[in-house]
């Protein structure tokens, strides 16, 4: 495709939505798609790779229209629904005496719970 060929990348981005000549610019290569897949480990066949060019060429397609929306006046939010903490709110409260936490250990040493070494010297 010329396009890609003659037009430096930032500019493609830039531009991705325009048509040169009848041909869509696509937002993501296949190059680009093999090399994500390598970074993440990922072995794709031929039709995988086919398949995740034509559906994130389409994601991010659709995260250009997204982008087109005017949002100056949409206040950022964290979430879109009301969220309420279900955890209590700390408070200090009386604890255990140290003889009373004690009383029930299976094992302890002196004012110390005894546990079973997992850590090997």
């Amino acid at each position: 495709m010329w396009v890609r060929e003659r037009v430096p990348k930032i500019c493609l981005a830039l531009l991705a939505p325009w048509r040169f000549k009848g041909v869509t610019v696509a937002k993501i290569t296949r190059k680009e798609v093999e090399h994500v897949a390598r970074l993440a480990r990922l072995e794709l066949t031929e039709e995988e790779k086919e398949r995740m060019t034509a559906q994130l060429d389409s994601i991010l397609g659709y995260i250009d229209k997204l982008n087109q929306l005017d949002t100056s006046k949409v206040e950022p939010t964290t979430t879109v629904i009301p969220m309420v903490s279900v955890m209590r709110e700390d408070e200090v409260r009386p604890s255990l005496k140290q003889e009373e936490a004690l009383a029930n250990a299976p094992d302890r040493e002196d004012v110390f719970f005894r546990v079973p070494r997992i850590i090997e010297d």
